[in-house]
């Protein structure tokens, strides 16, 4: 089997107090596709970076591949010192690489090379950002957050940009769809370890949960095995002194190992604070539109939201999207049509700008407005200690100020401010911005068991499938459209993504208007599409072939479990890595296929 191009191997850091990472191992092949996952603060990205060899580790080894190139993207982007785009994306270039393919990437991603820096957008920013490593095609990506600020439109560009390289990924994300699309090999950062599976994140939460609720079990046979020997110390002391002083020994070794154990991390306590219940009718618009200059940004809206909809707003960033959202909530005036609020409307919002706070309050301040001890939780006083326990927070960070916080924290305290105000109407813009996969699981059973209303604006994909019932699109020319689902549903549809939809209806517009006016033809009505034969075919054979490379899998990560069989069997060993890469990727074919033939059945059978 090949070298890999890079390996982490007992990696140890510690910043004060309980460590960060201890004995981490980390091994990246030519083309693997592997995600890394955990809370917030539990040293991904600080792996990466020591990856990158941006941070020295404490202890371990790092060894990377003398003639593999390695890029990185960090989550915030440095661009001092260029004096325009063009010159931030071609310091990324090596001496050998095409400065034509960075120029081209910046055609697609829609920036220009001289743009200023400091004038971008935090999407623009980040899209510069992906350039400047995706440019030189390196041998491994080293990618954190790399979907932060982007719109759905860019980060469907950048998934297909990815799946279509053949260099290997390390991925950090909270977008789910993005990993399962993406990655074949999960490692898990927990509590200072890290555990690898061969499956890609799709069966990573199934996995975790196994894992924690086994140890779980180790932890209560301990707890019973202490119990019994604490049992023996106080009534069974009668045998030979040399027995005695043993289990007096091995006692003392279990609780010390009962003490040293680092039990995982709770769960974010999310509750909003509902306030009495709205009226039936919650918000009705009637003809919205809005302009900036010449421009419409919304144009001719009309919709009827009653209470308990869960409305998603999506579409390419600058579309106007939070426009819309504040037409809708009375926040801003209409250029013309009618926005009627229905009665005992009770609002709570989240910015999408997690910087809006003042950078040197400390979290109690923030939570508490500057004002004593206690938070106003439902309208009921809450000590902040408790309240901010409720979001993972510990007592020591009441007096943190919030521009040291990391951006998962800062996420959770815009929550924590948002949720307490009493409420019967949610609009959260952003909610899902740096996240761990655990605050979004509680954030959506919360809006699930949510008995008001909620708007919201997201471009995670996942998130949106999972919360609401209905989705508003652009559709060009201001105008934007309301489609019944989740955006998979949405997607369906209206048969395209968010992006070619909208260029080719203003393309449609345009050509319109320039052609001369003619007797419109009464179109002729077109065949029923059918399945094909082989169409057909490939439904009904497809799954046992899905079950039989499953359990092909699943049998060679048996044999490769063997820890002995590299030494024993080289050729054994090299035979089964290459056949599990083989059905892994036979597999995602057959499994996107039968997907596609799926959604096409059903789409006929509507038609």
């Amino acid at each position: 089997m090949a070298a890999p191009l890079l390996q982490l191997t007992g990696i140890g850091l510690t910043f004060g107090g309980t460590p960060l990472l201890e004995g981490v191992d980390l091994m990246v092949s030519a083309g693997e596709r592997l995600c890394l996952v955990g809370r917030n603060g539990s040293g991904k990205s600080t792996l990466l970076k020591i990856a990158a060899g941006l941070v020295e580790a404490d202890s371990g080894t790092v060894v990377r591949k003398p003639d593999a190139t390695i890029r990185y993207l960090p989550q915030e982007p440095d661009f001092s010192g260029f004096g325009d785009v063009a010159s931030y994306v071609e310091a990324g270039l090596g001496a050998g690489d095409d400065s034509n393919a960075a120029r081209l990437l910046l055609e697609q991603v829609g920036l220009r090379g001289d743009a200023d820096p400091s004038a971008l957008s935090g999407g623009e920013a980040r899209r510069a950002a992906l350039v400047r490593v995706l440019a030189p095609q390196p041998d491994i990506l080293l990618l954190d957050e790399p979907t932060n600020h982007l719109d759905l439109p860019a980060i469907e560009w950048l998934e297909g940009e990815l799946a279509a390289r053949r260099g290997a990924l390390v991925l950090i994300s909270h977008d789910r769809r993005f990993l399962t699309n993406l990655s074949r090999v999960t490692v898990w950062l927990d509590r200072g370890r890290a555990r690898r599976s061969e499956r890609g994140f799709g069966a990573f939460e199934a996995w975790r949960d196994d894992v924690l609720a086994e140890e779980e079990r180790d932890l209560h046979r301990l707890d019973r095995k202490i119990v019994a020997e604490e049992h023996w110390m106080r009534y069974g002391v009668t045998a030979r002194r040399k027995r005695n002083v043993r289990r007096v020994a091995e006692l003392q070794a279990l609780r010390q190992t009962r003490r040293d154990t680092r039990r995982a991390a709770g769960s974010v306590a999310m509750a909003a604070a509902e306030a009495e219940r709205s009226g039936t009718l919650v918000i009705e618009a009637r003809g919205l539109a809005k302009r900036y200059g010449a421009e419409p940004v919304v144009a001719d809206f009309s919709i009827r939201i009653q209470r308990g909809d869960r409305i998603g707003i999506v579409g390419p960033n600058g579309s106007g999207k939070t426009t819309l959202l504040g037409l809708l909530t009375g926040a801003l005036t209409p250029d013309a049509g009618t926005v009627r609020l229905g009665a005992n409307l009770e609002m709570a919002s989240l910015e999408q700008r997690r910087d809006s706070l003042n950078p040197d309050w400390t979290v109690k301040e923030a939570l508490t407005g500057g004002h004593g001890d206690t938070v106003m939780v439902g309208g009921k006083p809450k000590h902040v200690v408790g309240y901010m326990r409720d979001f993972l927070f510990s007592p020591e960070q009441a007096r943190t100020p919030l521009r040291v916080l990391s951006g998962g924290e800062r996420g959770r305290l815009m929550l924590a401010r948002a949720l307490a105000r009493p409420s019967n109407l949610l609009m959260l813009d952003e909610p899902t911005n740096d996240l761990d996969l655990e605050t979004l699981d509680v954030l959506e059973e919360m809006l699930g068991d949510y008995a008001g209303t909620v708007l919201l604006i997201s471009h995670d994909r996942d998130f949106l499938d999972r919360v609401v019932d209905t989705v508003i699109v652009p559709d060009g020319g201001g105008r934007w459209l309301a489609y019944a689902g989740g955006y998979s549903d949405m997607l369906i549809q209206r048969g395209d993504d968010v992006r070619r939809k909208d260029v080719r209806t203003a393309a449609r517009k345009t050509a319109a208007a320039a052609a001369p006016q003619q007797p419109k033809p009464v179109p002729a009505k077109a065949p029923r599409r059918k399945l094909s034969f082989n169409e057909k075919h490939a439904l009904e054979t497809l799954p046992d072939r899905i079950a039989a490379l499953e359990a092909g899998i699943a049998r060679l990560q048996a044999v490769l479990a063997d820890t002995t069989l590299y030494a024993r069997d080289r050729a054994a060993f090299d035979d089964a890595s290459a056949a599990i890469t083989a059905a892994q990727t036979e597999l995602a074919s057959a499994e996107e296929r039968w997907l596609e033939l799926e959604l096409l059945r059903d789409e006929i059978e509507k038609s």
